[in-house]
């Protein structure tokens, strides 16, 4: 059975350079893996990678060998998902406090689905719902609705639509300033703008369980062998501009000699 998922690991292996030569023959750059679906990734993504990687350390070669499949996929999926949000809620009820909010779910299906993509390294989940919070929190001071109730609760009014408007629209503009994009702290904002979570020493804990939940990560993909990064993206190498070189090489002619007189 060993052998057998070895041999299966070593065609994939040799497939991927394959593709990588043909796409380089073709001039097209190549693509990562979160972007495309095959029959190793047939939910595109990396997850296929991580499920991999952890059964190859937990050596079990009979799931290793099916580790492509959907089903797996989502049976992984579906635990990964209880243990990541299930320590965090475990955590805010021994606590007693507001370590679980409804942004944290797609960003831990980010850190599992795609670990190396950019919008999922530390540095940009961090970054990303810093700047959700402090925009949500920034239009509560704006429109005067930092001691309101939530608008689940008390209904949506102007000053709500103005907080809920401004905070989405500064946490994007923001974003792409700090050239760390996380689409989950769109929601973290609205969390806060809506009243939802509105005290400092919440946003606070808000922001410890971001942390919490990116050093959970790093731990399950590094496990894996997943080259998940420390803080910043990882770097695309860059592309070799230079013209290529077509058609024949031109001939050398030798240098003629002057007839003496």
């Amino acid at each position: 059975m060993e052998s057998k998922s070895q041999n299966r690991l070593e065609q994939e292996k040799s497939t991927s350079q394959d593709e990588l030569q043909e796409q380089s023959v073709s001039g097209s750059p190549p693509r990562p893996p979160y972007g495309r679906i095959d029959s190793s990734h047939p939910l595109g993504g990396e997850m296929s990678e991580v499920v991999r990687g952890l059964f190859t350390r937990l050596r079990l070669p009979w799931l290793t060998e099916r580790y492509a499949r959907v089903p797996v996929l989502a049976l992984f999926s579906f635990i990964n998902g209880c243990i990541s949000i299930g320590l965090m809620s475990t955590l805010a009820l021994v606590t007693g406090t507001p370590l679980i909010f409804p942004s944290l779910g797609p960003t831990a299906f980010l850190f599992f689905y795609t670990p190396t993509a950019p919008t999922a390294s530390p540095r940009n989940t961090i970054i990303g719902h810093a700047i959700g919070i402090l925009a949500g929190y920034g239009s509560l001071l704006v429109t005067g609705l930092t001691a309101a109730g939530p608008a689940l609760a008390v209904g949506v009014t102007w000053p709500r639509v103005i907080a809920a408007a401004l905070s989405l629209g500064l946490t994007a503009g923001l974003m792409v300033l700090a050239r760390s994009p996380h689409p989950p702290a769109g929601a973290t904002t609205l969390i806060i703008s809506l009243g939802i979570l509105t005290k400092p020493w919440q946003l606070v804990l808000l922001m410890g369980a971001v942390i919490l939940l990116t050093l959970q990560a790093l731990t399950i993909n590094r496990l894996a062998g997943i080259p998940y990064p420390l803080w910043n993206p990882p770097q695309e190498p860059k592309e070799d501009k230079s013209p290529p070189i077509t058609g024949a090489s031109p001939i050398a002619h030798p240098p003629s000699r002057r007839r003496s007189s």
